[in-house]
């Protein structure tokens, strides 16, 4: 019963034609298996969620769309080395954020080795961890300068 809300069955075709049947979304089992009795053309098709609900921006899913529209091979995001070079600046002076990778790692839930490709720029953008590093060592997760400390 819980494929009812993930799948959306139309029974008939919209061909143009004026004679033709309207296609009719069936929400059930029993009148799915109405339907196959009955002989009409069915289709299932798998519900996706919209842009408008998961991702309010909308550049991923733009981004996305080119990826599957072109023939070449679209390489992924990366950390920009500028926000890297700050990130490993700001663990490494003195002060309260000094530590060392394996310690920021186990702070923000992460493997040592995905912060050292962090500092580095080798790492594919992953915005949560960014997010957590950001907020351990109190930069900006875009450019990664030092926030203002109040």
């Amino acid at each position: 019963m819980s494929d009812d809300w993930d799948t959306v069955t139309k029974i008939g075709s919209k061909t143009g034609g004026g004679s033709s049947q309207r296609e009719t979304v069936v929400r059930g089992k029993g009148a799915l298996n109405q339907a196959q009795r009955t002989g009409a053309i069915i289709g299932t098709e798998k519900k996706f969620a919209t842009g408008n609900t998961v991702n309010k921006a909308g550049s991923e899913g733009q981004r996305l769309t080119k990826v599957d529209r072109s023939d070449d091979i679209v390489a992924p995001q990366k950390v920009s080395q500028d926000v890297g070079t700050n990130i490993r600046n700001r663990r490494s002076k003195e002060g309260p954020y000094k530590m060392t990778q394996a310690q920021l790692a186990q702070k923000v839930n992460a493997q040592a080795n995905d912060i050292k490709l962090l500092e580095s720029g080798d790492a594919i953008k992953n915005q949560g961890l960014l997010n957590r590093v950001a907020r351990v060592l109190k930069i900006s997760p875009k450019t990664g300068l030092p926030l203002d400390d109040k």
